[in-house]
């Protein structure tokens, strides 16, 4: 449902919307509407009355002024004493206007209902004397008319009967003495009816000095007089004296104000009716009356107020408990088109500041608010405190009037304005930018937490309410949960503890934190914590090592799988070539300066190329968060318990970001691949890259997931896929048998084979594949042409070694056949023959022998094996290539088995027909001799 915006609904007064209103107008002055020169909203009654809205206590006091002056009882002596601006002299006002009687009763809006109340048909016109302590001084003689009026009781009775009237005090006027309550007494019965209103009262006593007489008399006789007109006043039915005493010691001034507050309301409190004027839900209509000229639509404003209370009821659990009440919508109305905790906000808070005049500050500060809403076309449903344009110069400047130094650059960074912070996300996050969810959430802070002062033992404002000063009907409460903390985040100046939130002149420990990461390099500091909590995350599972921002260098080239975590600088980007395919590259072909031959060995973790600049400085703000703690443990800086605690906080919450952040940024996971068909060779070198889940509950499992999902690592393989990989590479033209473990090794080092977990993996195939006659035959070796420990179509449990044959399987099926014709009996016990039965026969001891693969000692028939001599030629160009094939072929199968003794001797020979000349003869010397060669000379040719 659409609401009308207030702008369409309350029109402000033609001084708000112009912007022309002065200061001055929101101060009523009584003597300058008793001289005739205030402005017509005080002077003229009738637009006055227009303009004021009786409150129940002003309602009751006209009251009791209208018995009072109709000689039908009231209170005779009223002493009004409310809080700084809280409408002491504006309730004046009301009774001089309806006592004067200038403009009929019925032409001032609401006094014909106390009228009738009070059953007067017509009020006599009274006569009006206005002491006003402010106007009046000490010590300077007022002339009136020709006479010399020097004290208060002086000028009252000229304000009431002229030069007759003075003269009945002319005596106890120039003598500075009070006159006695008989003379009072007869001054005020000679006029009455009459109405005498003073105001700042204690601003002239004050004024005072102990034993020193001044022109308008002294401190006791003042007190006196006082004294004395209240007594005076009970004695005449028809006079009554309204008097005005402040509340807070801000009016009061000095120890001498105090002295003289103290004084007069112990005379007052003799016989006064004390007043109250403005309860705080009368403030609101207050408020809306001087503001604004008229509601064009109340059913349209009802709607409105009806919708924000039904809202406020569905969303109760985010919302303070007030809104649950019925009357929270009469409190809507009433203050309509100003949100109550605008109100709430002022009156409760920025009135306890000492220069904040209630009624007036309010004014004054919702004057311009609303000029400027008006100016820039503002259509929120209700004048809010996430409203309070706060970017406008002469709201800001009226906001931080009451408050102490340093305001102005937290609103201008943290709270409102083009160069805000919060202005700054907004224009980056079209979340919060749509609601403007940042600048309102911090303007409702402000304006709830500006004026608490660091004494205060519960600062701030809390969650609850600072949603109430932002959300409206139809908008999502968790997008504003998400504006604060993503500003408690970002903000120097607020501040968050105990589901509060405060903004403070004092930069937040993030301008700290801030300030320090900037000394955290990438190399020295960011990558080596990012090692760290990526090495933590991981766990070796499936891969025989891990090896975490490596050098090529020390990544082993063997036999074990390997998972390989490249550095935040060598990235993965989806969209194209990357340095972390460069890097990954590099480490694939070479182990430092060698050739790397188990390249199939090898899989690499990639960063996000996008993510890395925010993994690096979530990293930093940690680093920041440990150093400030860290500092704070051993007294290297000072904190308070609050600030020391969102440190703590502040850490934890930054380890935990670093840990998700590494794992969102960790997400690829690359392995290296060539395709190859039979007789067409290998393709280039290609990556296949696989996305990572980052929520996942465990890294190195979601790892292990991925490879066996997408086939890059096996870890249980089916003999018929070990059968084809075999047909396709191994079993060629003449060759029908390959050896198991060159089987397993190329896998190791083709990356064009499958990438198996480990040999175990392999061996379990070759088990499984066993009793059939479908994949492969078994032999531990050949000699002759004839296979040694044959084996085909039976259970067998093959130890991969280098003895160890697999054999196509149509010719292990026609090895088998042959051998069962060639069988021939066993002659005696322990007779043995070379061949092995038909049909696969599991074989026998001295089988076995030959091939080493079986337990079992050799026959008579039979000489052992024991020394291995080979020889190579190499080439030249090639022989560093060559040696490593040769060491990993040959020399490797004894190094691996248990009590072999493996000795390799080099022999070099070059011969030129020129000679060697001397530099080339030393260089070679040399370099044997520190190589330790047994032998190296040149010789002489023939």
């Amino acid at each position: 449902m659409s609401l009308k915006p207030w702008r369409e609904i309350a029109i402000p007064h033609e001084d708000v919307l112009k912007g022309t209103f002065q200061q001055a107008e929101f101060a009523a002055d009584l003597s300058r509407v008793h001289a005739g020169t205030a402005t017509a909203e005080y002077q003229n009654p009738a637009l006055f009355f227009q303009r004021t809205f009786i409150t129940e206590g002003m309602r009751l006091l006209l009251d009791s002024v209208v018995r009072r002056l109709a000689g039908k009882g009231g209170d005779p002596v009223i002493q009004l004493q409310t809080a700084f601006g809280g409408g002491k002299t504006h309730t004046m006002l009301a009774v001089y206007h309806m006592a004067k009687g200038e403009v009929p009763a019925s032409d001032l809006q609401g006094l014909g209902d106390i009228l009738n109340a009070a059953q007067i048909t017509e009020l006599p016109r009274a006569r009006i004397a206005v002491l006003d302590g402010i106007k009046s001084s000490p010590n300077q003689p007022a002339q009136r008319n020709g006479l010399t009026v020097r004290t208060l009781w002086g000028d009252l009775a000229w304000q009431l009967g002229g030069a007759e009237g003075y003269a009945l005090v002319a005596d106890a006027d120039a003598s500075g003495t009070s006159p006695g309550k008989a003379v009072l007494e007869t001054l005020l019965s000679r006029y009455a009816p009459c109405v005498i209103l003073i105001d700042e009262l204690v601003a002239y006593v004050r004024q005072f000095q102990d034993n020193k007489s001044l022109a308008g008399g002294s401190f006791d006789s003042n007190l006196t007089f006082v004294h004395a007109l209240t007594e005076a006043v009970k004695a005449v039915s028809t006079a009554a004296l309204l008097a005005s005493l402040p509340e807070s010691d801000s009016e009061v001034g000095s120890q001498r104000g105090a002295q003289a507050l103290e004084a007069l309301a112990r005379t007052f409190g003799r016989v006064q009716a004390l007043w109250k004027p403005v309860a705080a839900e009368e403030a609101f209509e207050i408020v809306r009356r001087r503001l604004f000229a008229s509601i064009d639509d109340k059913l349209a404003a009802e709607t409105v107020c009806r919708t924000f209370a039904d809202f406020y009821i569905a969303h109760r659990d985010d919302l303070p408990a007030e809104t649950q009440e019925s009357r929270y919508f009469e409190r809507l109305v009433h203050a309509y088109p100003i949100h109550p905790e605008v109100f709430d906000r002022l009156y409760e808070d920025w009135s306890t500041l000492d220069n904040f005049q209630r009624t007036r500050g309010v004014l004054k500060m919702m004057a311009k608010v609303i000029h400027r809403l008006w100016k820039d076309g503002n259509n929120d449903p209700l004048i809010m405190p996430g409203s309070l344009p706060l970017y406008d110069a002469d709201v800001r400047n009226e906001a931080v009037y009451y408050l102490p130094q340093g305001w102005d650059p937290v609103i201008e960074r943290d709270v409102d304005g083009e160069r805000a912070e919060t202005t700054e996300i907004e224009n980056k996050d079209t979340r919060f930018g749509s609601v403007q969810a940042c600048r309102r959430s911090a303007r409702a802070v402000f304006l709830g937490s500006a004026p608490s002062t660091t004494n205060q033992l519960v600062r701030g404002i809390e969650l609850e309410r600072v949603i109430l000063g932002v959300i409206q009907p139809g908008q999502q409460i968790g997008l504003f949960k998400d504006a604060l903390r993503r500003l408690t985040d970002r903000l120097h100046y607020l501040n968050h503890a105990n589901n509060r939130f405060w903004l403070d002149t004092r930069p937040n420990l993030r301008r700290e934190m801030e300030d320090r990461k900037r000394r955290f390099q990438d190399r020295e500091d960011v990558f080596p914590t990012v090692r760290e909590r990526v090495q933590r995350g991981l766990s070796s599972g499936v891969f025989g090592g891990i090896h975490v921002f490596t050098d090529s260098g020390d990544v082993p080239d063997d036999w074990a799988l390997r998972l390989v975590v490249l550095p935040p600088d060598a990235a993965f980007s989806k969209s194209g070539q990357s340095l972390g395919l460069d890097r990954a590259t590099e480490i694939l072909k070479k182990r430092g300066d060698q050739p790397r031959f188990k390249q199939n060995r090898l899989i690499f973790l990639a960063a996000d190329y996008d993510s890395v600049s925010r993994l690096k400085d979530h990293v930093r703000s940690f680093l920041a968060w440990r150093s400030i703690v860290a500092d704070y443990k051993d007294n290297r800086i000072v904190l308070d318990n609050l600030m020391a605690r969102q440190a703590s906080e502040s850490l934890t919450q930054a380890e935990e970001t670093v840990r998700r952040m590494i794992r969102e940024t960790y997400k690829w996971l690359v392995a290296p691949m060539q395709e190859a068909r039979p007789g067409k060779g290998l393709s280039e070198l290609r990556w296949e890259r696989f996305q990572l889940n980052p929520g996942a509950q465990n890294g190195s499992q979601e790892i292990e997931r991925v490879l066996k999902e997408n086939e890059l690592l096996i870890t249980e393989w089916a003999p018929i896929h070990l059968a084809k990989v075999l047909r396709d590479w191994f079993w060629k033209d003449d060759v029908k048998e390959v050896s198991a473990l060159t089987v397993w090794q190329q896998s190791c080092q083709q990356l064009y084979l499958p990438r198996l977990k480990d040999d175990t993996v392999f061996q379990m195939t070759l088990a499984a594949g066993a009793e059939s006659r479908d994949f492969f035959g078994f032999a531990q070796g050949k000699e002759d042409g004839r296979y040694v420990g044959f084996s085909y179509g039976k259970r067998y449990s093959p130890i991969l070694d280098a003895s160890l044959l697999l054999i196509e399987p149509v010719t292990a099926a026609a090895y088998a056949e042959e051998a069962s014709r060639n069988k021939v009996a066993e002659a005696g016990e322990g007779a043995a023959t070379t061949t092995v039965p038909g049909g696969g026969d599991a074989p026998r001891a001295e089988d076995s022998a030959k091939g080493g693969y079986a337990s079992g000692g050799a026959t008579a028939g039979q000489a052992v094996k024991k020394r291995f001599y080979g020889s190579i030629d190499l080439d030249p160009i090639l022989a560093k290539k060559q040696f490593a094939d040769l060491v990993d072929e040959v020399v490797q199968q004894f190094t691996m088995s248990p009590g072999v003794k493996v000795k390799i001797a080099i022999e070099i020979q070059a011969e030129s027909a020129t000679g060697f000349d001397d530099g080339l003869q030393r260089a070679v010397k040399e370099n044997c001799n520190v190589l330790k060669f047994k032998n190296a000379e040149f010789e002489a040719g023939e």
